[in-house]
C-alpha cells in the first residue's frame, strides 16, 4: 500500500509540474505578444527560456546526484522555476525587454527538473514494479501534460488574458512542490571501508556523466537516436499552424493535429504500462553490457518508433484530407510516445546509481537543444515549402534511426574493458 502512495504521489506531483511546464511556453508567447505587441520580441522570450533548459541540464543533474536530499532540492528548484515565471510576468513591461529575458534564463536553468531531475527519482517509488512499466507509466505524464498545457494555456488565456495564464502554469508547478518533497531518501554511498564515500567535485561529476552516456553502449545510441529524432519533432511543430491553414482551412486544426498526435501517445503508452515484461520482447529487462541488446528489449523499441514516426511523417506530407492527416498524427503519437518509454526504460537499465539524475538531465537538455534546432531550421524551410519542411523532418527521423544502428550496439568479443573514467569509483 505504501509503494502504490509513493507511486501516486510521485506521478501527481509529475502531471502537475508538466502540464505547468507544457503552459508555460504557449503562455509566455501570448503575454509577450499581448505586453509588446511584437511576435518577435514574444519569440525571444521564449528562446531565452529555452535555450538556458538546454544548458542547465547537466549542472542541475551533478547537483542532483550529489545531494543526500534529492527531494529537497527537486523541491526548491521547482519553486525558483515558478518564482521565475512571475517575475517575467512582473517584469514585462516595467524593465527593459533583455532585462526580462535575462529572467526567463535563469528561470529556464531549473526547467531541467521538471523532466529528466524528475524521471531520475523513478527508480526509488517502484517498490517492486518493473521498471518498463513505471516507465511506460511515466512517460504518459509527459503525454498528458503536452495535451492539457496548450489546452488550458489557450482556454486560460482566452478567458481571463495572458498574465492569468502565467499565474496557473506557476501555480501548477508550485502544486507539485509537496510531492517532491515526499520523495525518498536514498542510502548513503558506502566508501571500500565502510563509512560513507567522500563527495566528489562537481567538475569530476560532470566529466562522469557525459562519460557515462558516451562509453556506455546502449546509453550512446539512444541518447543520440532521441536527439536526433527530436529534431525533427520540432520541425513538425513548426509544420502544423500552416498545415492547418493551407490544407485544412484554418490554422487552428495544426493544434487539433497536435492533440491527436498526444493521444495517440497517450494510448500507446496506456498500452504498453499493462504490457508486462513477461509477456513482451519488446519490454523485457536485457542485461547490461549483453550485445543482444540492440535487437530486443526496449532498445529496439527506440528503432522502430523512431521508423514510425518517419513514415508518419511522410503520409503527412503527401495527404491533403482531414482523416489521413488526423491518421497520420496518431501514427506519429504511436511512435512517439513508445519512443520515450523506452528511452526511460534503457536509461534506468544502464545508468549508474550514483550519476543517474546527470544521464537524465543530460538527455533531457540534449533533447531540448535537438527540439530547438528543429525550429529553426523548419521556418524558412516551411515558408519555402510545406512539403518539402515535412519529407527533410522525415528523413531527419531516418537519419536518427541510423545513428542508432551506427552506434556500437557493445563491445567485441575478446577485447579487455576499458579503463573506466576515474570519477566514477566509488
Amino acid at each position: 500500500m505504501r509503494g502504490r502512495y509513493r507511486l501516486a504521489s510521485y506521478l501527481g506531483g509529475s502531471v502537475l509540474a508538466r502540464t505547468g511546464d507544457e503552459l508555460s511556453g504557449p503562455a509566455l508567447l501570448l503575454l509577450g505578444l499581448a505586453v509588446t505587441g511584437s511576435a518577435a520580441d514574444a519569440s525571444v522570450l521564449l528562446t531565452a527560456l529555452t535555450v538556458a533548459a538546454a544548458v542547465g541540464g547537466p549542472v542541475f543533474g551533478a547537483l542532483l546526484d550529489a545531494s543526500r536530499r534529492p527531494g529537497l532540492l527537486l523541491g526548491l528548484t521547482l519553486a525558483c522555476y515558478a518564482a521565475g515565471m512571475v517575475l517575467v510576468l512582473l517584469g514585462l513591461g516595467w524593465l527593459p525587454l533583455p532585462v526580462v529575458a535575462g529572467i526567463a534564463v535563469l528561470a529556464g536553468l531549473a526547467n531541467p527538473a521538471i523532466a529528466g531531475g524528475w524521471t531520475a527519482q523513478l527508480p526509488r517509488v517502484l517498490d517492486g514494479m518493473p521498471v518498463a512499466r513505471g516507465s511506460a507509466l511515466d512517460a504518459m505524464t509527459f503525454t498528458a501534460a503536452t495535451l492539457t498545457g496548450p489546452a488550458l494555456a489557450g482556454l486560460v488565456g482566452a478567458w481571463l488574458g495572458a498574465p492569468a495564464a502565467m499565474l496557473v502554469a506557476a501555480g501548477l508547478v508550485l502544486a507539485a512542490l509537496p510531492s517532491a518533497l515526499a520523495l525518498p531518501i536514498p542510502p548513503r554511498p558506502a566508501g571500500p571501508s565502510g563509512p560513507p564515500a567522500p563527495r566528489r567535485a562537481l567538475r569530476h561529476t560532470l566529466l562522469a556523466g557525459w562519460a557515462a552516456i558516451g562509453r556506455n553502449p546502449a546509453l550512446r545510441r539512444v541518447t543520440a537516436t532521441s536527439a536526433v529524432s527530436f529534431a525533427a519533432v520540432g520541425m513538425l511543430l513548426v509544420c502544423l499552424p500552416p498545415l492547418g491553414a493551407r490544407r485544412l482551412g484554418d490554422p487552428a486544426y495544426g493544434a487539433l493535429l497536435l492533440t491527436a498526435l498526444a493521444v495517440g501517445a497517450l494510448l500507446a503508452n496506456a498500452a504498453l504500462a499493462r504490457w508486462t515484461p513477461a509477456n513482451s520482447r519488446l519490454l523485457a529487462p536485457v542485461p547490461k553490457g549483453k550485445k543482444s541488446a540492440i535487437c530486443r528489449g526496449p532498445d529496439v523499441l527506440v528503432l522502430i518508433s523512431t521508423l514510425l514516426m518517419a513514415g508518419s511523417l511522410v503520409l503527412m506530407a503527401s495527404t491533403g484530407s482531414v482523416l489521413p492527416l488526423a491518421a497520420a498524427a496518431v501514427l506519429a503519437g504511436f511512435g512517439e510516445g513508445p519512443q520515450l518509454t523506452a528511452l526511460f526504460a534503457v536509461r534506468h537499465r544502464e545508468a549508474p546509481e550514483n550519476l543517474r539524475a546527470q544521464v537524465f538531465t543530460t538527455g533531457a537538455s540534449l533533447k531540448i537543444a535537438g527540439i530547438a534546432v528543429g525550429t529553426a531550421v523548419a521556418g524558412p524551410l516551411a515558408e519555402w515549402s510545406l512539403t518539402g519542411c515535412l519529407l527533410a523532418a522525415a528523413v531527419v527521423q531516418l537519419l536518427a534511426a541510423c545513428c542508432y544502428l551506427a552506434c556500437s550496439a557493445g563491445k567485441p568479443a575478446g577485447k579487455p574493458p576499458r579503463k573506466p573514467w576515474p570519477a566514477l569509483a566509488s
